[in-house]
């Protein structure tokens, strides 16, 4: 009788955890997707996961991501076995995969209950593959500088007025891809995804650190298996 029962608790738990997604403290999901791996135009579209199934949110925006198109990049998903197309720096390509939004960032002050930091131009984001600071922004004049290539937090352009960090290349490995973030430009990037300035404020305002919000990105031919990593099913939005 113990073994049926412990049998049947096994089953119990096994289709239980088949119902739920595979990141389930991840509650607001943005999804990119472009046409194929050369493409710098791509859609994005918002979900929040509520009253236990993924609903859509707001409208679907037509956006520029890498100059080079996507190639697969380190996240929380697996990339595929034998795959030929993986970011590294300076390649032009935004990454494939699941990823961790971190902060919003700005030039000016932003009342939004997100985590947002203001910028100024002696914040940088490094760039060198030789830097112990690469691929994390930092406060220049409080650092030993070790490094001959990054990008300023604040410039001239207002590409960086509003953006988001795209939690890419978390461990920092060298050479796999740096300063990846959702910000404001019309044309394609070096491997960030652009949006206008309303619309990059609008996905600001709706982000809540509280929901843990991921990015999922891919061409078409390689979404679905990232959704199954989530545990999406865009049919059931049908």
């Amino acid at each position: 009788m113990k073994i049926v029962l412990a049998f049947a608790l096994f089953i119990f738990a096994v289709f239980a955890m088949a119902q739920k997604p595979i990141l389930p403290k991840h509650i607001q999901m943005i999804v990119i997707v472009s046409d194929d791996y050369s493409s710098s135009d791509a859609k994005l579209q918002r979900y929040a996961f509520v009253r236990n199934k993924w609903q859509k949110v707001g409208k679907e925006l037509d956006i520029k991501i890498g100059k080079n198109g996507m190639g697969w990049g380190l996240g929380l998903h697996t990339i595929p076995k034998n795959t030929a197309i993986i970011k590294k720096e300076g390649d032009g390509k935004s990454p494939i995969g699941i990823f961790e939004l971190g902060s919003a960032f700005g030039y000016e002050p932003f009342d939004v209950k997100y985590p947002y930091n203001v910028m100024n131009e002696k914040d940088h984001c490094v760039d060198d593959i030789h830097s112990k600071w690469y691929n994390q922004i930092i406060d220049s004049t409080k650092v030993a500088k070790d490094y001959d290539s990054h990008e300023v937090m604040k410039f001239k352009a207002n590409y960086y007025r509003y953006g988001i960090v795209v939690k890419h290349n978390p461990d920092n490995t060298p050479g796999k891809g740096s300063c990846i973030f959702m910000h404001i430009k019309s044309i394609p990037t070096t491997g960030c995804d652009a949006m206008s300035e309303d619309e990059i404020k609008e996905i600001i305002r709706w982000l809540k650190k509280e929901a843990n919000p991921i990015l999922v990105q891919a061409p078409k031919s390689e979404i679905d298996g990232l959704f199954k990593q989530v545990g999406f099913k865009p049919s059931s939005l049908k």
